[in-house]
């Protein structure tokens, strides 16, 4: 078991983290940029430093033990201190210093990727020395790490709410429904009557959507999708109807692949969130990012010409 902590346990530690986000010693390679063999000898150090061992490995394929589990939560929280600490150390001083992690949905819309950097822009001003960190996940797995502690901010759409997270509304959307060039509804498509719309067949979110339920719901869903992008293909297989973001549609649109089945009337709007943890365990690097982010600009929809 450690005594005390050196460069090389450091080290290891990190060797250890890599392999885990790999998953497994082999894959760890091009990572590490080291030989299978190395890789091995570091990770077998390492569990003689702490007297037990972290995972299983060979043919039965890589796992981790029990303890392989809990020390993983112990060693990203002691490398962020050190990377904290480090930067710290370097802007003595300085008001905001440290790290944000950033977590966001795909294919954000312009505009609002806009407004985001609008607020980094406005974060960047201040008397600050924050490594940014910003990944996209999709919105499980922000609200995940969020409560985890991974990341500080999650921004996107969220159909359901978690007690112990905060939600803010930045921005909002329409999504409209679509048909593709082929469908026996496209050379109608913008006048097409909901009852008619609803006995062809549909593509549908895997995921619950609130916000169509004032929409038409259609019954004859016969594929679904948890992500735009399946969706749209589906759509534009020609035997699909479904919902998009006129955002994303609309370079489609402009082809002449895709067409607003009725714009008018089937439509629904989304809203899109950022997400925090709790006041009390916001840092004042979060608080400030939260105040840059609310005054980079009001929430506005995001009109898109269908």
């Amino acid at each position: 078991m450690f005594s005390q902590l050196t460069d090389l346990d450091l080290r290891l530690i990190r060797v250890f983290l890599a392999i885990v986000d790999a998953g497994g010693v082999s894959p760890a390679q091009a990572t590490l940029n080291v030989g299978q063999s190395t890789i091995s000898t570091q990770l077998a150090t390492l569990e003689t430093r702490l007297g037990y061992r972290l995972c299983e490995r060979g043919r039965g394929g890589f796992s981790l033990t029990a303890r392989g589990e809990q020390f993983i939560v112990a060693a990203r929280a002691l490398l962020s201190a050190v990377d904290t600490f480090g930067m710290q150390a370097r802007n003595v001083g300085r008001k905001l210093v440290g790290t944000l992690d950033i977590g966001m949905i795909g294919h954000t819309p312009v505009s609002a990727s806009a407004r985001i950097s609008d607020a980094i822009g406005r974060f960047r001003a201040r008397d600050q020395s924050v490594r940014f960190s910003i990944l996209v996940r999709s919105p499980g797995e922000l609200e995940e790490l969020l409560l985890n502690g991974r990341i500080q901010v999650g921004i996107g759409y969220f159909w359901h709410r978690v007690p112990s997270l905060e939600y803010t509304e930045v921005f909002a959307e329409d999504q409209f429904a679509y048909c593709a060039k082929g469908h026996p509804l496209f050379d109608q498509a913008g006048e097409v009557s909901p009852a008619e719309a609803a006995a062809h067949e549909w593509a549908w979110r895997s995921y619950p959507l609130p916000e169509a339920e004032s929409s038409t719901t259609p019954q004859n869903v016969t594929a679904v999708a948890d992500n735009m992008e399946a969706v749209a293909m589906l759509v534009l297989s020609g035997h699909h109807l479904g919902y998009l973001p006129g955002h994303f549609a609309a370079p489609f649109v402009k082809q002449g692949l895709l067409a607003a089945v009725n714009p008018a009337q089937m439509r629904y709007r989304v809203a899109f969130h950022m997400v925090t943890r709790a006041r009390q365990h916001r840092t004042d690097i979060v608080e400030a990012f939260i105040d840059d982010m609310k005054a980079a600009h009001p929430a506005q929809v995001l009109e898109v010409d269908v």
